[in-house]
């Protein structure tokens, strides 16, 4: 635990006494069940269906691009169920099933080292803390945070800022985690580069997507049809992933703690930087890994997307004893005009002290 934040409280025992309570009773484990490893599969179908389809069956120009789409649907789909639960070692009781899980990450384009540092270290450590949360930092393109310095540009970040977000999953496989391995840094906050077997698990990761996503598909096709076929994919991912990830934080709200906030413990610091959104839908909870309900992850990070909500009223049954706020979207097109008037309300210039 951070020192930003005060010591375990009453509140932090209250939630695990009341999760801990729940899987006892149950008798079950707080991994991956039977449910996961059906899902697993359907997905890794899915995905690899779509893909001969684009390369091997499409004919047609619409053909190609329903192939995309659905391509790149299912390359999210198994970043948010798959490698998700396996980097936080939740798919499994077995380290070595987390480990095979979270690779996905690598056969997908990106880097699950990477992303360790990034994701379960900075970010869950520290969401919405600016220079310390590097989702947040899309500077000097976008300000998503008070405490962030303000630019003439950010007037119209709430109408370019869309655009943006179709362009991350491209710079994530081509710049991001090689200038970061390169660098030893993630934005300004450094880290351990890869060695040994991280080492060889990154270079291999990339030849390996790099054969998939652009070498067999040039064999069958011109070079201008798989970039622009590439293009497409990633822009899917990008939208759903971003508008997920942002519409659990970055929205009307949630909390900005900046240097000179009071300190809280750190379950309150996540129960106000992190909203649920389309509680109850089962569509949206199974195609998103649970991560609409963005609370209870942040509180209980190795816990297996499958049981978020089942856990969601225990959580906003704890907060409500200890008036933390529990925050909810009610669907997911509220979502994303909340965080539309964030990007609005973060672009207009701060008044002078």
């Amino acid at each position: 635990m951070s020192s930003r934040y005060l010591p375990h409280g009453a509140f932090f025992q209250d939630l695990h006494r009341s999760v801990d309570g729940y899987f006892a009773s149950a008798g079950l484990s707080p991994r991956g069940s039977s449910r996961l490893w059906v899902k697993t599969g359907i997905i890794l179908a899915w995905c690899a269906l779509s893909w001969i389809a684009l390369v091997f069956l499409a004919n047609t120009w619409w053909q190609a691009l329903l192939s995309a789409v659905s391509l790149g649907l299912a390359v999210a789909g198994i970043g948010f169920n798959i490698m998700h639960d396996g980097g936080h070692r939740a798919f499994s009781e077995r380290d070595g099933v987390n480990r095979a899980m979270a690779l996905m990450l690598d056969v997908i384009g990106g880097s699950s080292y990477v992303w360790h540092w990034k994701h379960n270290v900075h970010h869950h450590a520290n969401p919405n803390v600016a220079g310390l949360d590097a989702d947040i930092d899309i500077q000097p393109f976008v300000r998503l945070s008070p405490e962030q310095p303000w630019r003439p540009w950010y007037r119209y970040q709430h109408l370019y800022t869309w655009a943006l977000y179709s362009f991350l999953t491209a710079k994530w496989h081509l710049v991001d985690d090689f200038r970061d391995v390169l660098t030893g840094h993630i934005d300004t906050q450094r880290f351990p580069r890869p060695k040994d077997r991280d080492l060889a698990a990154f270079i291999s990761g990339k030849l390996l997507f790099f054969s998939w996503a652009f070498v067999v598909p040039a064999l069958f096709h011109p070079v201008w049809k798989v970039a622009l076929g590439y293009l497409f994919v990633s822009v899917v991912v990008s939208l759903v992933m971003a508008l997920t990830f942002q519409g659990a934080h970055c929205v009307t709200g949630a909390a900005f703690p900046g240097e000179g906030a009071k300190k809280l413990e750190w379950a309150e610091h996540q129960a106000r930087t992190s909203l649920d959104f389309a509680p109850g839908h089962r569509l949206w909870t199974w195609y998103l890994g649970g991560l609409n309900y963005q609370l209870e992850h942040h509180l209980f990070p190795r816990v297996s997307h499958v049981h978020y909500p089942a856990l969601a009223p225990l959580v906003r049954e704890v907060c409500a004893a200890h008036g933390v706020p529990y925050q909810v979207m009610p669907s997911v097109g509220a979502t994303l005009v909340s965080h539309g008037r964030w990007l609005l309300e973060m672009g207009r210039k701060p008044l002078a002290p």
